[in-house]
């Protein structure tokens, strides 16, 4: 069974949003192995820089590395990514296993992902241009990950 590994980058504060991520994640469950790891964000400080913005990024995208795993196909969610329709990502997805067995998304803090991160992912993928909260995005993920298995299994699923 395919491991789908989802790395953020700070916790989820809101009932709301963990139960959509507990819901998604139990119908996650027939089609994938689905671990979600949160790891601490770094203080934002209210007066910030350049190279405070980058020396935060920095601290949070190396914890991220040290949780990967090294056989994992790694996709990282970037406001310069591609864009997928449900039917595209979901035929990406489908891919993946001929050439790994976990697939990693990343989802960094409120700064983002550092170049250097991004560099070693096989993919970037946006769901829009538009702005949203990082935790916000993790049930829009989970949501298109069931959506793509939904898809590839020749299921119905509202359009």
């Amino acid at each position: 069974m395919l491991t789908i590994q989802i790395i953020c980058i700070g916790k989820l504060k809101e009932t709301y949003l963990k139960s959509a991520i507990d819901e998604y994640s139990k119908r996650l469950s027939r089609y994938c192995k689905l671990e979600i790891l949160e790891l601490p964000d770094e203080k934002i400080p209210d007066k910030l820089n350049a190279n405070l913005s980058n020396e935060i990024k920095s601290k949070e995208c190396d914890n991220i590395l040290r949780h990967t795993k090294k056989d994992s196909y790694l996709i990282a969610l970037d406001l310069k990514g591609k864009q997928f329709t449900s039917e595209e990502f979901s035929a990406e997805i489908e891919k993946i296993p001929m050439t790994a067995s976990h697939i990693t998304f990343l989802i960094g803090g409120s700064l983002g992902l550092t170049n250097e991160l991004l560099n070693q992912c096989h993919q970037k993928i946006c769901f829009s241009k538009m702005t949203f909260p990082h935790q916000l995005i993790r049930v829009f993920l989970l949501e298109q990950i069931f959506r793509a298995f939904k898809i590839t299994n020749g299921e119905t699923y509202h359009r």
